[in-house]
């Protein structure tokens, strides 16, 4: 079941023209090869980088955009767009917000747009939403539209579904002074 390798026994006293040939050969059999640089990015995947974090003294007036994740704690006036994007607490946001992912625990006063959007309780949206998929949680705090799209992402170039011509719907009811959702739920 189990054997004694050699690597363990002392080495027996050899000359010097016989001590380099006779380690390298047991010596390769046993280890693994040294993988190369192309090699070695397949074995192991790339680590994922953790998010940008702007923290809560920092003001930012401008647009972010990104392949990664943010977390917003501070305020930013302008658009974002992320893969997952966070709101904190205390943050606000004063512009459009486009991300894969989006939790909401602060303010946005503008357009959201995301696969996956998430209201907490503290949350507080001043503006339209566009999802595919949506959740919003007691006391937060919603006003403006929402609308799903299989594909939100994309802005206006997606097609309203057959027999609910949303632009349609969405102008008459703004010449009209009505707004469909005024708030989705209340403390």
């Amino acid at each position: 079941m189990f054997s004694k390798s050699k690597i363990n026994d002392p080495a027996p006293k050899q000359d010097t023209a016989a001590r380099p040939t006779a380690p390298e050969k047991p010596d390769t059999a046993r280890s693994e090869p040294t993988p190369t640089g192309a090699e070695f990015k397949a074995a192991a995947p790339k680590a994922k980088p953790p998010a940008s974090v702007l923290s809560s003294d920092l003001h930012v007036t401008g647009n972010l955009r990104t392949t990664g994740d943010i977390q917003v704690e501070g305020t930013v006036e302008g658009d974002i767009r992320a893969h997952l994007l966070t709101i904190g607490e205390g943050a606000t946001i004063k512009g459009e917000v486009i991300a894969d992912d989006v939790v909401i625990n602060g303010r946005i006063v503008g357009r959201v747009r995301g696969l996956k959007v998430r209201l907490t309780s503290t949350a507080r949206v001043e503006g339209d939403i566009i999802h595919k998929t949506i959740a919003i949680e007691s006391g937060a705090h919603f006003e403006g539209s929402v609308q799903r799209q299989d594909d939100p992402l994309n802005g206006n170039k997606s097609k309203p579904q057959q027999g609910q011509p949303a632009a349609q719907q969405q102008q008459q009811q703004k010449q009209q002074g009505v707004k469909p959702v005024q708030e989705a739920a209340k403390s």
